[in-house]
């Protein structure tokens, strides 16, 4: 079967090319940019929101792409099963379309950061951390604003009883902290996974160290784990 790729490219939208690059370098498949203005995308399997300041991050971060034309058939195609993934200003969306729980507010010390961070892999059985171990600790750069993760005491008790916390900020040896998150995000969350396994969003971006010539190949089994997924399936 044919297996198609969209990365989704909102006005603001910074990383969409890098997405493109990432995904096609890593494995040899080709992904459509398509507008967020579009309202039809149903032959795709996997959809990318990628990075960047959607509309300016006018009113809230990820606010106002949540209606935008395509995210009507971003949340109808994940609801049939697709996989979507949100990398940073992706995740703001996510929430927002209320794909993922929880709002992605101003960083603790409302100042934007960008640098290389440590993530600890705490769910690898999922569509997109497959190639990952439990406990790996990753070298990922993040870059945002509003990059602090918060959901209600319920909200994060369902996240933690049934193991949606993908990623969460750590020391080089893999310690977690209640200090550690860089802009502090609560119980260091970097990454979470809806119940259904299919749509994850993450603050730190894969895309920047996914080949040799980037620095790093830390975020590259994001890539190869999200083929594997689609091969078992038969998509691809």
């Amino acid at each position: 079967m044919t297996f198609k790729t969209a990365v989704i490219v909102f006005p603001g939208s910074n990383c969409d090319q890098d997405c493109v690059r990432s995904w096609q370098t890593v494995t040899g498949l080709k992904a459509d940019l398509v507008w967020h203005k579009e309202s039809k995308i149903d032959n795709y399997d996997l959809i990318i929101l990628p990075g960047g300041f959607s509309y300016g991050d006018y009113l809230r971060t990820g606010a106002i792409a949540r209606f935008s034309p395509v995210m009507a058939e971003v949340i109808r195609l994940a609801y049939k099963g697709h996989l979507v993934i949100g990398i940073c200003n992706g995740f703001q969306i996510l929430t927002e379309a209320h794909l993922l729980p929880g709002a992605l507010l101003r960083n603790r010390y409302l100042k934007y950061i960008c640098k290389d961070i440590y993530l600890r892999v705490e769910n690898a059985k999922t569509a997109f951390t497959g190639g990952y171990h439990r406990g790996d600790v990753l070298r990922i750069p993040i870059s945002h604003g509003e990059g602090n993760y918060n959901v209600s005491s319920h909200g994060l008790k369902e996240l933690q009883d049934h193991d949606l916390i993908v990623f969460r900020y750590c020391t080089p040896d893999g310690t977690v902290g209640a200090d550690i998150a860089p802009n502090g995000s609560m119980d260091s969350i970097a990454g979470i996974i809806n119940k259904a396994g299919n749509v994850l969003g993450l603050m730190p971006h894969p895309e920047r160290v996914s080949e040799d010539e980037l620095g790093g190949t830390d975020g590259r089994s994001v890539w190869t784990s999200i083929l594997s997924t689609l091969q078992k399936r038969g998509v691809a």
